[in-house]
């Protein structure tokens, strides 16, 4: 397993962080490098390198046989940058997992349409693992959720049903099967105007996941009526939110409107299960959510399961 760069750089200060995510990535039982992009030194502008240096690095490591899995160090603003140099026949020819979110679940919706890739939606090695992990106060929910990882990743069975930590929110009932789509909201709806863009078929009985950061509630909206608007909200059969993180409702001219209403009132009358306040997002720890993988969202008992298994015995 590599730490690496895909997007923003190491900072200044953040070395201590570094080291105790990989301390927790060795706690799950697997062997940890750190790549060379993952250095204060390394920095251009926002990201850890030129598109050029980031996608070099990225398709080193798919191509290299030793390396069976990738975790971003952070997220950032940058891997729409180089998506049109990333080695797509590396990954067709080796498939392995990349793990982060925020921008890098860019790459993992980008990667799945091109190559079927299964991408982990999981906390990042330094923001995430080495930060909010250590400051978790539930020694048991760690230990809980280190096994659950172990398992998604290593093991060839179901995971089944994921262990919520807090009260997960029915917003509207039922219950749905299907493989798992999204990320980050504002990625896909960007990804989407690319030649990467997920087709409407990958949408077809799909359970949509999606969390959102640093947004008012407005921008949710009129994203959301993108997907609407582009057929995405008739295909899918369910859809499951995490938990918002700096979302600021609507609150001018009467009663404010939150992320909730706001959902609810693009939905309409579309008969799906909402599942909401689930534990992924840019608030760790997140549950490890496998792009393509089928699951089922019961919103009416508030659980999320995993159906399949996300790798395989080869």
């Amino acid at each position: 397993m590599v730490v690496t760069a895909p997007s923003g750089p190491l900072d200044p200060g953040d070395e201590p962080l570094l080291a105790r995510g990989v301390t927790v990535l060795e706690r799950m039982g697997f062997r940890v490098r750190v790549s060379p992009m993952v250095d204060p030194a390394r920095r251009r502008w926002w990201a850890s390198g030129t598109p050029g240096e980031q996608a070099a690095e990225l398709n080193g490591l798919l191509r290299d046989p030793e390396v069976r899995a990738i975790v971003a160090h952070t997220g950032g603003q940058t891997t729409m940058g180089y998506l049109d140099l990333v080695d797509l026949d590396a990954i067709r020819a080796d498939p392995k997992p990349i793990l982060g979110y925020s921008d890098v679940s860019l790459l993992h919706m980008a990667l799945h349409a091109k190559t079927g890739l299964i991408g982990f939606h999981t906390d990042l090695a330094t923001h995430g693992f080495g930060r909010d992990w250590y400051t978790l106060g539930d020694e048991a929910r760690r230990a809980e959720l280190v096994d659950l990882y172990a398992r998604v990743l290593t093991k060839a069975e179901a995971p089944g049903m994921l262990p919520a930590q807090g009260t997960w929110e029915a917003w509207r009932p039922g219950r749905a099967q299907g493989p798992l789509v999204g990320g980050l909201l504002n990625r896909l709806v960007q990804l989407q105007a690319t030649p990467f863009a997920l087709a409407p078929e990958h949408f077809d009985g799909a359970v949509l996941f999606w969390e959102e950061v640093d947004r008012p509630v407005t921008r949710i909206w009129n994203d959301l009526h993108n997907l609407r608007l582009s057929g995405v909200l008739d295909r899918i059969a369910g859809m499951v939110i995490g938990l918002p993180s700096d979302v600021t409702p609507y609150e001018r001219g009467g009663d404010p409107v939150g992320l909730r209403e706001a959902v609810l009132d693009v939905l309409a009358q579309r008969d799906i299960p909402v599942l909401a306040q689930v534990d992924f997002g840019h608030a760790s720890p997140n549950l490890p959510l496998p792009i393509g993988v089928r699951a089922e969202v019961d919103a009416d008992n508030r659980t999320l399961s995993l159906l399949e298994p996300a790798v395989s015995d080869s």
